[in-house]
């Protein structure tokens, strides 16, 4: 965005380590201190979680979640992983759901009772609960996945189980319902 006779080359803004690596997505300027736009989650990595539950958050990921961050349920069976900014926003969208609507109700308790605030260890690792453990089935092999704004962890398995791609076409004709086309 130009400001009145002045190109954005011109604009004062500091370039980050995470701009010249190319991990930040944009930038918004207001006024002429430019405000960063969240990095999004993209990439597909496969690891280990080992048996006390330590599962190490691959290094392209780790920049974005910042010092804090939260684990907690997902759909399909899948764990997500939010940065602190994008869980205040789904949280305040929960917050927003009627309590005199049972499915509301279920739905909010679904990601919050079991989310967890999370912070890496020097070597990068998260500690997954036992009971988030259980729910998404890891044992071993785990993918995790970018998703935009969060991040999946599946099971080896299930990532294998709900990501069959043969049915795409009709997926795409069904998301022009949505406002989306390719």
């Amino acid at each position: 965005m130009e400001r009145k006779g002045e190109s954005v080359a011109a604009m004062p803004f500091r370039v980050t380590r995470e701009m010249r690596l190319g991990r930040t997505s944009s930038l918004i300027f207001a006024g002429s201190i430019p405000k960063r736009v969240n990095s999004m989650f993209m990439g597909e990595y496969s690891h280990t979680i080992d048996a006390k539950g330590r599962l190490i958050i691959p290094s392209k990921f780790r920049e974005g979640l910042g010092e804090e961050f939260v684990l907690t349920k997902g759909l399909d069976g899948c764990l997500s992983i939010y940065p602190m900014e994008e869980w205040k926003i789904f949280e305040k969208k929960l917050e927003a759901l009627p309590l005199t609507n049972k499915n509301a109700r279920k739905f909010s308790r679904f990601f919050v009772a079991g989310a967890c605030m999370c912070e890496l260890d020097r070597q990068g690792r998260i500690l997954v609960p036992s009971t988030l453990r259980e729910f998404a089935g890891l044992e071993k092999d785990v993918v995790l996945t970018g998703n935009l704004n969060r991040i999946e962890v599946w099971s080896k398995a299930k990532w294998s189980e709900n990501n069959d791609y043969d049915d795409m076409d009709a997926i795409a004709e069904g998301m022009q319902e949505m406002g989306i086309v390719i």
